[in-house]
């Protein structure tokens, strides 16, 4: 929006604009009738009473339209003014108006014309021979079109500055509005990240226990029994870190049952348990920050919960190397399945949630077949010294 351009008014603002004009104007033309000389000619003061208020009423007639037409508006009501005291109002309303766009060159010839045609007026009024009156009559021209510009340039700067407090408000608004829909986003990615890494490993180990049982018809008793604890169990625990992921998510905090570098052996437990045949080696040193550790389980559990959907069967060996100050380095390896892949239901958005997880860690996420067949996922994990994050944190 041009900044030159002025809101329209309403109905109640141009009314009171034009009665403030008129009343003005009356006061002008109450003072030029008592300036008249007593007893003045029915012809000569006859403009006085008829002209001059007819010239003022078609001077507030057109007032109206002065901010669709400005400069020819304000002109004409300024000239008229000449021949009407009581339009005086009217012409200093006029130059205020187009003040406001504070454009120099415009409002420089509104004043001259408006200087100009006051010594005019002597004309059609016998005062010219009052003492003083043409320097008296040319100094309250030039007063009163400096304090209606002064007025006028004010109001418009103010009305800039409105426009742009506004126009700032609305902009701080919109980008609230974007940072709100940003942080939902994020919020809504969080949760459906956590969701899978709780979720998936579970149901795919309870999927894979029932679909031993539905294809397995030489189990015995004692192994129908194991198996079917098995699916129990895991349904519970799913149920359990659904609620619990549900609590972190709700609270927007990490709690002490987090995922940990200490909670993998358990992970792998829970994998023999259903009837994954998984070794673990552990060769880490040094303390691992909750971050680094909960990024390194859901490693862990990406490719244990991988193993058990598309290798079944097959042995998994998961390898964890890495001290401070170096990396700390995740790799989960599984060789070529060994039984009857049943089909088990998947997200397919787990390694690229894991991928992404990785890479806001700093790290690195690989995973590709092996040249017998299997398959191995490994990540590599920044993993600061000690003294490093003191550093970071002074």
């Amino acid at each position: 929006m041009d900044s030159d351009v002025a809101p329209p008014l309403g109905g109640w603002q141009q009314a009171w604009r034009l009665a403030a004009a008129a009343a003005l104007g009356v006061a002008f033309w109450l003072s030029l009738a008592i300036a008249l000389p007593p007893g003045c000619a029915a012809d000569t003061c006859s403009w006085f009473v008829t002209g001059d208020p007819l010239v003022a009423l078609g001077c507030l007639a057109v007032l109206p339209w002065r901010r669709r037409f400005p400069l020819p508006v304000v002109t004409a009501v300024v000239v008229a003014s000449a021949a009407s005291t009581l339009a005086g109002g009217a012409a200093l309303l006029a130059l205020c108006s187009i003040s406001t766009r504070r454009r120099p060159v415009e409002i420089g010839i509104v004043v001259a014309a408006h200087v100009a045609v006051s010594q005019v007026s002597a004309v059609f009024y016998p005062l010219a021979s009052l003492p003083g009156w043409t320097w008296s009559q040319l100094v309250v021209s030039v007063l009163s079109a400096g304090t209606a510009v002064a007025v006028g340039v004010a109001v418009g700067a103010r009305r800039v500055e409105v426009r742009s407090l506004r126009e700032r408000a609305e902009s701080a608004e919109r980008e609230q509005a974007a940072r709100a829909a940003q942080a939902r986003a994020l919020e809504r990615n969080r949760i459906a990240r956590e969701m899978h890494d709780v979720l998936a490993h579970r149901i795919s180990l309870v999927a894979m226990q029932a679909g031993v049982l539905d294809h397995r018809d030489d189990l015995t008793a004692e192994e129908n029994r194991v198996l079917t604890r098995g699916i129990l169990d895991g349904s519970r625990q799913a149920l359990e870190e659904l609620r619990d992921v549900l609590g972190v998510l709700r609270a927007d905090q990490f709690t002490p049952s987090d995922p940990s570098l200490d909670g993998i052996p358990g992970l792998v437990a829970d994998a023999r348990t259903a009837g994954l045949d998984v070794t673990l080696t552990n060769t880490v040193t040094g303390a691992v920050s909750d971050g680094l550790g909960r990024t390194c389980y859901r490693v862990v559990q990406e490719g244990l919960t991988n193993a058990a959907k598309h290798a079944p069967g097959a042995q998994v060996r998961v390898v964890l190397d890495g001290a401070a100050g170096d990396h700390l380095r995740v790799s989960v390896r599984n060789s070529p399945a060994t039984a009857a892949t049943h089909r088990v239901p998947t997200s397919g958005f787990g390694l690229p949630g894991l991928a992404e997880r990785v890479t806001l860690a700093g790290g690195e996420l690989a995973h590709h077949p092996t040249a017998d067949n299997g398959y191995v996922l490994t990540a590599r994990l920044p993993w600061p010294s000690h003294d490093h994050d003191h550093e970071m944190s002074a």
